[in-house]
């Protein structure tokens, strides 16, 4: 059973990504989706990452929770040119 506490550090360790503060912002920033891109279908994440990703939305539990942040961060700059103000 997996026990690691589901916060963004953690899931960016869970992915193989650095898990620092400045690494997370500056992956976010410079990974930035189309509104109609979901986070699993996303072209930089490898298979596995890809997997994980999707499995974690379904399950709706904690971690869902976590991986649906960083959608929402990934789609940041779509979502304020779609909707400016």
């Amino acid at each position: 059973m997996d026990e690691t506490t589901p916060r963004m550090r953690n899931l960016f360790l869970q992915l193989g990504l650095d898990a620092g503060e400045q690494a997370i912002a500056g992956f976010i920033r410079g990974h930035q989706l189309p509104l109609e891109t979901g986070i699993g279908e996303a072209p930089f994440w490898n298979a596995g990452q890809r997997q994980f990703l999707r499995e974690k939305l379904a399950s709706d539990d904690a971690w869902a929770i976590v991986v649906d942040q960083l959608n929402e961060a990934l789609h940041e700059d779509a979502s304020r040119a779609r909707n400016p103000g």
